[in-house]
């Protein structure tokens, strides 16, 4: 009897639409942005889309490091000698002296014993944590309910018992500690800066749980680094505890301007998940000239504290112009500014209606990334947003409110 062939291709496209329809009937369907940058333009791009220039107000190149000099200059010299690739996975061949060079850096910023470059912050996260569960039998995971996708799922794809506590809620924390047994090991996770609140840890007193309990400390710095502390290594160095965190995470993609994400610990730790995690040891090295461009980038702003001083005054005074107009956000002492408007259809409304009347740019955030209800724009200002742009931000945010009848501050 021959076997009968049919075509079920349409049946698999029909489920993929279902998928889409989905998000886009819930209005977490995402459009993206196409922008052109070119030298010296930043916070103002080219959108081919509206065919004309924009103010960009949600980019995460905080300092605008990736258009400095010195950091353009240290890439493009390093790849015309050694090219654009790395040429393998750390292990086999891809180990090159500039991403060597950066870890030596990334271990003295922090001052631990060593560090290891990841090709991203997310990949950082998820290849450690979940390489950490089974390094450590047995372990709990306690994890601030604000932390980051790439913390989640690092703990899920490790499978350790997770205990989730109340949002920077040191008494919950501390609960959670004491119900559990003592012969367990214990890694404590949070943010020095979260994302979608702009809020800062209590970083001194996790540290003092963790000591109590006999915990570990993981802490995600990657929107504080180069942009707080003294030489720039993030909340942990400001608050004078970097010392007593056991795992330090970071990026060099956001005020480092560049890309890559890394961990900085005590060598034993470090190694282990350097001779463990998969998400290291199975994928292609961080290219030379990537390399070599962000430890130019974070020497840079280890002495240079102009770009933080700046980029801090226009905070302030934005923060101060949306409190003349009542615009309501949530109040932290940070640079992330996060605008609540909470309808997922209703805050991309305002965001394309912000970029296409006003040509500003403010990316509206929706759920997965923040919890169902909690919908918002999220400004990060830079040092290169001038008086004249945030008059403009502000002008527009306070019509476009009123258009869609947004409540004010009383």
């Amino acid at each position: 009897m021959p076997f009968l062939f049919y075509d079920i291709m349409p049946q698999y496209l029909e489920i993929f639409q279902q998928a889409l329809d989905k998000v886009k009937d819930e209005g977490r369907y995402r459009v993206f942005t196409e922008l052109k940058y070119s030298e010296n333009s930043s916070p103002k791009a080219f959108c081919p889309r509206l065919n004309r220039m924009i103010t960009v107000w949600c980019s995460n190149d905080y300092l605008g490091m990736s258009r400095h000099p010195k950091v353009v200059e240290a890439m493009v010299e390093t790849a015309k000698v050694m090219g654009v690739g790395a040429g393998g996975t750390r292990n086999i061949s891809g180990n090159s002296m500039p991403i060597v060079e950066l870890e030596r850096e990334l271990s003295e910023l922090h001052e631990k014993e060593m560090a290891l470059v990841f090709t991203s912050g997310y990949v950082a996260n998820q290849a450690t944590l979940s390489t950490l569960t089974k390094i450590l039998p047995d372990v709990v995971m306690f994890s601030d309910e604000a932390n980051h996708a790439s913390m989640i799922h690092g703990v899920k794809d490790g499978r350790a018992e997770k205990k989730v506590f109340k949002h920077n809620d040191l008494e919950d924390l501390e609960k959670s500690l004491k119900e559990t047994q003592i012969w367990r090991p214990k890694l404590i996770l949070f943010e020095s800066v979260y994302s979608m609140l702009g809020d800062i840890a209590p970083v001194k007193e996790i540290c003092d749980l963790a000591a109590k309990y006999n915990a570990l400390t993981y802490i995600d710095e990657v929107h504080s680094v180069g942009l707080y502390g003294e030489r720039g290594a993030g909340i942990a160095q400001m608050q004078g505890v970097m010392d007593r965190v056991d795992i330090i995470q970071g990026t060099m993609a956001k005020a480092y301007g560049v890309i890559g994400g890394y961990i900085a610990g005590k060598k034993v730790i470090i190694d282990a998940i350097r001779s463990y995690a998969p998400g290291f040891i199975f994928t292609t090295a961080l290219p030379p000239a990537v390399a070599a461009a962000a430890t130019q980038s974070i020497r840079h702003l280890k002495t240079s504290d102009f770009e933080r001083k700046k980029h801090q005054e226009v905070v302030s005074k934005l923060k101060e112009k949306l409190d003349k107009v009542k615009i309501q956000y949530y109040q932290n002492e940070t640079h992330i500014i996060p605008v609540h408007i909470g309808d997922p259809i209703l805050s991309k409304m305002i965001s394309t209606r912000l970029l296409e009347d006003y040509g500003l740019y403010v990316q509206h955030i929706n759920f997965p990334t923040v919890p169902k209800g909690k919908e918002r724009l999220r400004i990060t200002p830079t040092p290169f947003h001038t008086e004249q742009m945030m008059d403009e931000l502000v002008s527009a945010l306070s019509a476009v409110f009123k258009q869609f009848e947004l409540p004010v501050a009383a």
